[in-house]
């Protein structure tokens, strides 16, 4: 599979693995959000999901962070109806 050089396409990659996340793993969110240890619940799967996104895109594409930018859009954003301590 040739790698991913286009921003628009590395972003869209972010976003799948990112909701692919916060779809199959809905109850460790609502958990990591309410007791603010989101990252630290989810470390394996969102180092598996980056894995996965540094595989496919090209490599001055990376450090451009749309997977991380990703992660708090669909992780964070996307939750802030769950009651937490942070907000």
């Amino acid at each position: 599979m040739p790698l991913i050089e286009t921003e628009e396409a590395a972003r869209r990659l972010a976003r799948a693995i990112a909701s692919d996340l916060s779809l199959y793993n809905e109850e460790k969110i609502v958990n990591g959000i309410t007791n603010d240890n989101l990252f630290e619940s989810l470390a394996e799967e969102i180092e598996e999901g980056r894995a996965l996104y540094k595989r496919r895109v090209a490599p001055e594409l990376y450090p451009r962070n749309f997977y991380d930018r990703a992660l708090v859009d669909i992780l964070i954003k996307a939750k802030g109806h769950i009651k937490s301590k942070i907000w």
